[in-house]
């Protein structure tokens, strides 16, 4: 019996279906949102998921700005960046980046969450991110997700 019935089948960049998919951001928890974000991006929520291969949907955030932080988290935690120079360590805090605009804050957050490579890179520019309910991405006709319902 030299046949298999079952054989894996792994994605490619001809056979990936993407899809265009928008979530809503309002009273969500910025980290528990992010990671099903991330997941959506990654594709992992797709039965033919291939780690090394962008098979993930393009994400639209709406409603960026209604994010919520629990605790003192706003002011509390910092992000550190180095400018590579003696001294120039710099800290802020997530109420600054958002204030300079929210695209700063998801990219921050989902980075940490998508892998450390080209491929992390190339995942995370599939993210759009805006402040109100309006988005420019209305013709590639994007189906709308309650986040609430993945896992």
């Amino acid at each position: 019996m030299d046949t298999l019935s079952y054989k894996t089948v792994s994605a490619n960049k001809a056979t990936v279906t993407k899809e265009w998919v928008v979530v809503d951001a309002t009273d969500q928890i910025l980290g528990r949102f992010c990671s099903k974000v991330a997941k959506l991006v990654r594709g992992k929520y797709k039965p033919n998921f291939t780690p090394h291969v962008d098979c993930g949907d393009n994400v639209i955030i709406i409603n960026a700005d209604k994010i919520k932080m629990t605790g003192n988290k706003w002011t509390d935690r910092s992000y550190l960046t180095y400018t590579g120079y003696p001294g120039g360590q710099k800290a802020t805090n997530p109420l600054r980046l958002q204030a300079k605009g929210s695209q700063r804050l998801f990219n921050k957050v989902l980075k940490g969450m998508l892998p450390k490579n080209r491929l992390g890179d190339k995942l995370l520019s599939n993210v759009y991110v805006y402040d109100g309910a309006e988005h420019k991405h209305e013709a590639q006709n994007p189906k709308f997700i309650d986040i609430n319902t993945l896992k």
